[in-house]
């Protein structure tokens, strides 16, 4: 992954809930944002955009799997790894049956967590739900969808304009050339493809930018492009 993930913690135990923020943050590709209660991690994901959450059971306030559950049927689509001390079949059952991905139990080290989060983070990457924030977009490529975050409008994305977006957004701050952008997206030889790549791009910015002659989210840089989260 070369984006930040955001992660959400929700754990009540403060020192756990801490180590854990410190440990991502020693990470370039994750961000934490963390939360005590079940109540306080839907008013969160209600507000936010979370890649991925790693999910107490036992919250103050209620089952962390009851939390597990609410967050699936307000949409949240992204994967939830529970966070246990117990270990028996029946819990680890009562966790996925709620909607969890995943179910790691305590104490537990933080390379195999890690190792949970970016293997549920890839495999979530390919399902037709994955979605990315990108600038004052949620973007669901499996969907070819960009969302506004404030009115909520769609933009319609074509498969050629989706893919180019979903490139350079796997790219994180990397500029992408154009020649491997011709040979992922059309599988063409360069010089083929030159005039159909910057159509491309220029149908993108109208669709995407407040002002396309002056582009904020879509960047043209020294031999290729890259996308601004």
């Amino acid at each position: 992954m070369s984006a930040k993930a955001i992660v959400l913690i929700v754990e009540d135990d403060k020192e756990l809930q801490r180590n854990l923020a410190d440990q991502l943050s020693l990470y370039e590709d994750f961000s934490a944002i963390v939360a005590d209660l079940g109540t306080d991690a839907l008013s969160l994901i209600d507000r936010h955009h979370v890649d991925i959450v790693l999910l107490d059971v036992g919250l103050p306030d209620m089952d962390g799997r009851e939390t597990c559950r609410l967050m699936r049927r307000r949409g949240v689509h992204a994967p939830i790894i529970m966070l246990t001390a117990l270990d028996s079949d029946a819990d680890v059952i009562l966790g996925l049956d709620a909607g969890a991905n995943d179910y790691i139990v305590k104490p537990f080290r933080i390379g195999v967590l890690l190792a949970r989060i970016r293997a549920q983070l890839r495999q979530h990457e390919m399902s037709e739900n994955a979605a990315f924030s990108l600038g004052p977009y949620i973007f669901k490529p499996g969907a070819r969808l960009l969302f506004e975050r404030d009115s909520r409008n769609e933009i319609v994305l074509s498969e050629k304009e989706c893919a180019i977006l979903k490139h350079l957004y796997k790219a994180g701050d990397a500029v992408v050339g154009c020649d491997e952008l011709y040979t992922e997206i059309w599988d063409h030889a360069a010089p083929l493809a030159t005039h159909t790549l910057q159509t491309h791009i220029y149908r993108l910015r109208q669709k995407i930018e407040p002002d396309p002659s002056d582009p904020k989210i879509l960047k043209s840089e020294a031999g290729g492009y890259r996308v601004v989260r």
